[in-house]
């Protein structure tokens, strides 16, 4: 327009002729000629685009119906554009003459339109306070030097924009439940109305529209504290938009850099006070502090229910040969006791641990709980120490031997095999009465004063681990007369109890 502003100027007002204009302005003299004639300078709406005819047009109906059909086939078994141009060329044999970029350049926009993103309106929604949003994320943490492969629990509240974070090695149903119960306890409440997506550690089935069949453990939970559970469309994300971007924030804001834990529930524990923290911000889109909000939301609560939800599954698991039993289709292995092998036992699974028991509920030996798809094994040797009394020749090829520290190694090694089976079988009848490390601190004590025997390193054994008594002094009363003291005590003594010494 500054151009044209300027041939105008100079041919009306200065009175230049069309030919001179050209020239100064480096212009054609038709394009000079018809700026001097425009009349109408009225922005003009652009031009669409004409449709202009393609030799694919006859082919593309089909095309479309391929594609249109992949859409219910894996994704790595669909048409590609080569294989959709050697598809038409075989099928249509000379009266196909198309290059392959035209189809390639019509299967690319075509799959924009099938897979793309959904132009679809979104209302803004009003959250009401006490209501909660629920999702799991991914971070990795350092434990014991140690990475894994974390998930996060987090729990956002929409009204006034605060959350809370809980970081675990699964995201299952124990975990989903555990990191629950630690925001309901530390809040103080229970939301009224708590978002869900559709993940199978509480949805079994779902039907059409809106209904779901939810998995009964997860009925249990939430009658317990009875809330109301409401699950989102599948792949509407839009639907618990607070929570999806918390779980981002959570993550950059609370766990970068990769954070370092030594115990896991500890770490928890410490999170939720970073996020009480967080809330001292203005919040994004209205007047106060997320925390003045957050107080809000917390006038709503629920009362939490008198009893802890008991969150752990208990599932009856047969041991093979070697007293051990399999998890998650046989992914991961874990020990019990020598005398439970072949036999049926109870396993109860919590987020952190697998506790084994026998078939009266008592406690056999806790693992760790296993998480990955890779194969694992939790092997706890303890149990199998009076085993090892028996056939203490393959001490060395158990993973016992590198539970010793290197004294009681060597004793080893210089014992034969009586002195091996008794000890041994000391140290596991000293595990079973005070546990594994009291028993090796007994051998050790023992091995420093040059005791070797098993009375003597029982003798040490109860010496450490037994309680001493302080007791108060006997007062007389008065009117007891007090005892001379004794000379010879031994006669003395004699002749107080009117006895000859020589009797």
């Amino acid at each position: 327009m500054a151009k044209i502003n300027s041939i105008r100027s100079k041919y009306f007002n200065e009175g230049k002729r069309i030919v001179e204009i050209a020239r100064e302005t480096k212009t054609d003299v038709k394009t000079v000629k018809k700026y001097i004639l425009k009349d109408d300078f009225n922005i003009q709406p652009p031009q669409t685009k004409k449709t202009v005819k393609s030799k694919l047009d006859p082919f593309k109906e089909e095309i479309d119906c391929w594609l249109e059909q992949d859409k219910l086939e894996r994704r790595k078994q669909r048409h590609t554009a080569l294989r959709v141009f050697k598809r038409l060329q075989e099928k249509h044999g000379g009266s196909f003459d198309c290059s392959y970029r035209l189809v390639a350049t019509y299967v690319a926009q075509k799959r924009k339109e099938l897979y793309g993103q959904n132009k679809e309106f979104y209302f803004a929604l009003e959250h009401k306070p006490g209501e909660a949003q629920v999702d799991f994320g991914e971070a990795d943490f350092l434990e014991n030097g140690v990475r894994c492969h974390g998930y996060t629990l987090n729990v956002s509240f929409p009204y006034s924009n605060g959350g809370y974070l809980q970081l675990f090695k699964g995201e299952n149903q124990q975990c989903l439940m555990e990191g629950l119960m630690n925001v309901f306890n530390h809040i103080g409440g229970v939301p009224n109305r708590i978002w869900f997506d559709n993940a199978s550690s509480m949805v079994s089935k779902i039907l059409k529209e809106v209904d779901r069949i939810l998995s009964e453990h997860f009925l249990r939970f939430k009658n317990h504290y009875g809330f109301e559970a409401v699950f989102c469309n599948p792949q509407s994300g839009n639907e618990k938009g607070s929570v999806e971007s918390k779980v981002g924030y959570h993550r950059r804001n609370l766990l970068v850099p990769v954070p370092e834990i030594n115990d896991l529930m500890a770490f928890n524990k410490e999170l939720l006070a970073r996020c009480d923290h967080d809330m001292e911000r203005p919040h994004y889109s209205k007047p106060g502090m997320i925390r003045e909000r957050f107080e809000e939301d917390r006038t709503k609560l629920l009362t939490l229910a008198p009893n802890k939800y008991d969150e752990s599954i208990l599932l009856a698991v047969r041991t093979d040969a070697h007293a051990k039993f399999t998890l998650e289709k046989g992914r991961h292995t874990y020990s019990s006791a020598p005398q439970y092998a072949k036999t049926e036992i109870w396993a109860r699974l919590t987020a952190h641990e697998v506790i084994v028991m026998d078939r009266d509920y008592k406690e056999i030996i806790t693992h760790p709980r296993l998480y990955g798809q890779m194969k694992r094994e939790s092997m706890n040797w303890i149990p199998y120490l009076t085993q090892l009394s028996r056939r203490p020749a393959a001490l060395k090829y158990t993973g016992i031997y590198g539970l010793f520290p290197s004294p009681l190694q060597e004793f080893l090694e210089q014992s034969d095999r009586s002195s091996k089976k008794e000890t041994l079988k000391i140290l596991a009848e000293l595990s079973e009465d005070k546990g594994f490390l009291s028993a090796v601190e007994a051998f050790l004590a023992a091995l420093e004063r040059g005791a070797k025997d098993s009375d003597s390193v029982l003798a040490i054994f109860r010496r450490l681990n037994t309680e001493s008594f302080e007791f108060s002094p006997v007062l007389l009363p008065n009117d007891v007369p007090e005892l001379p003291p004794l000379k010879n005590k031994t006669l003395d003594y004699d002749l107080f109890l009117g006895r000859s010494s020589q009797s």
